[in-house]
């Protein structure tokens, strides 16, 4: 049940297949365009560019493109002017990593990422990767094969986000053969929480987090820990992490 939910409502591999999948999938290359250009988008630019010559079509093409941004992208759609029908899109998930696409062909990724944070958060806070690839696998991702919205998912799993710092790639100890797990990485740790990730699922399988009651009531004490300032280790890597991150974005002194 919980695989089903997170393959979308819609089947993500078929966006191709006929001229209905067509405008979804060239509706949310649109959409993610507008997104990185900071602008709203309405509805009459939706129809004018996009969905000419399916305008009987537009409120299920419509539909159709919020749920793959919602669940692939982790970007919400917002109508800000029911007149004129015009839209917002909104970085639901608090990444900052899809800032670094420059392919405006490209789709931001932090759908997945969240499905994978939260795999790791639900068996435990440290995942084998053989249950991760597994779990792939009936989401129809595979190592080794390319996949036409995350390319090759071994290299983006294991070698984009470990470098990224959202997720932590380890040898079992005294594994032979050795054996890997993955963490939640320091910037994972910076930029959402075990509550947001939950609220992220329970969304896509369209339930109230309070029904994943064992990790909701986890979730709420992690919330109670961070609210009162309790330090572990992850979150120290965290602030360090955050501390990096200002130092590097601030201009250096000039001289006089």
């Amino acid at each position: 049940e919980d695989t089903s939910s997170l393959q979308l409502s819609i089947d993500t591999e078929s966006l191709s297949r006929d001229s209905l999948d067509e405008k979804v999938t060239d509706l949310v290359h649109f959409m993610i365009l507008k997104y990185r250009l900071r602008k709203p988008i309405t509805e009459a630019e939706m129809l004018k560019l996009v969905i000419k010559g399916c305008e009987s079509e537009y409120p299920v093409i419509f539909k159709k493109a919020c749920r793959c941004l919602e669940v692939i992208c982790g970007i919400d759609v917002k109508e800000v002017d029911p007149t004129t029908h015009s839209y917002v899109l909104i970085n639901s998930l608090d990444f900052t990593y899809d800032d670094a696409f420059s392919d405006d062909r490209s789709l931001p990724k932090n759908g997945l990422l969240i499905i994978i944070l939260g795999m790791i958060f639900m068996v435990g806070n440290c995942a084998p990767e053989k249950d991760i690839w597994d779990f792939l696998n009936m989401m129809g991702i595979y190592a080794g094969r390319e996949h036409f919205i995350y390319g090759e998912p071994r290299k983006l799993i294991t070698r984009d986000w470990v470098q990224e710092n959202y997720l932590e790639y380890r040898q079992v100890p005294d594994s032979d053969p050795p054996r890997y797990q993955f963490l939640w990485g320091p910037r994972a740790h910076a930029e959402t929480s075990k509550l947001k990730v939950l609220e992220f699922l329970a969304k896509i399988k369209g339930t109230d987090p309070i029904s994943l009651s064992c990790w909701y009531e986890e979730a709420l004490r992690d919330e109670e820990e961070r609210a009162r300032g309790r330090v572990y280790p992850t979150d120290r890597a965290a602030a360090m992490f955050i501390a990096q991150r200002r130092s590097a974005a601030s201009p250096s002194p000039t001289e006089e």
